[in-house]
């Protein structure tokens, strides 16, 4: 695919524990679309997390190459690739990661602030996503105060504030009820309808059927791809 905004050849990752390897990617190539919705998919242990984390520049591979936006990541020093994935990349996890002891607000805009954001436009941009994710009365409140769907969506807000062309999601909706878990994503199809490219691991198969693509994987290893 010409227009690929994620693309990995022959990507492998190796952990040793002692006397132990393990091989939790073995030889993964792949082509991601800009624009595009897709689904990571597989049973636990098999490689989907880890696959998600090095696409994502969050870990490095043992070999093989990883291309985001045409730029070859895994050639790049630990801050340019810091510098990069804060630019690129949007993060959402299943347990949330929000800041305690923050508001709905502060937690957004603490983003913008390792990006080096004005205070001002902090402040105003953590207002405008919360708004987008409809939580514009849920400013002041923490974590404690808010639902397990609501506090996804700040999550979400989180990882939309320098404006990301890629959301990667590791199971969004794999600790909420049914209720919160339709609050999400209608808030993240409506973000990939916008034009956001979003990539998500999920054992979800209702999440799964309404990607346009579906990457399977098994024992490290793409076993399907449609």
């Amino acid at each position: 695919m010409n227009d690929a905004i994620i693309r990995t050849e022959n990507l492998h990752k190796t952990y040793t524990t002692g006397k132990i390897t393990t091989h939790a990617l073995r030889g993964v190539s792949l082509e991601i679309p800009r624009s595009s919705f897709t689904a990571i998919v597989g049973r636990s242990g098999h490689g989907k997390s880890t696959l998600m984390h090095l696409i994502g520049g969050l870990d490095r591979p043992t070999g093989g190459t990883i291309f985001l936006a045409g730029e070859e990541i895994n050639r790049l020093s630990n801050s340019r690739l810091a510098a990069l994935r804060a630019r690129k990349i949007g993060f959402v996890f299943q347990f949330f990661n929000l800041l305690s002891s923050l508001t709905a607000e502060e937690n957004v805009a603490t983003a913008m602030m390792f990006a080096g954001a004005p205070e001002k436009r902090q402040s105003e941009r953590a207002r405008e996503l919360l708004s987008l994710v409809g939580l514009l009365d849920k400013l002041k409140a923490k974590p404690s105060e808010l639902s397990g769907g609501q506090q996804q969506r700040v999550a979400i807000a989180r990882a939309l504030a320098n404006d990301p062309e890629i959301l990667l999601m590791d199971e969004p909706t794999g600790n909420l009820d049914s209720e919160s878990e339709a609050e999400v994503l209608d808030t993240v199809f409506r973000l990939h309808r916008e034009g956001k490219t979003v990539v998500i691991v999920t054992h979800n198969n209702e999440i799964a059927r309404r990607a346009e693509r579906i990457i399977k994987v098994k024992d490290g290893r793409i076993t399907g791809n449609e």
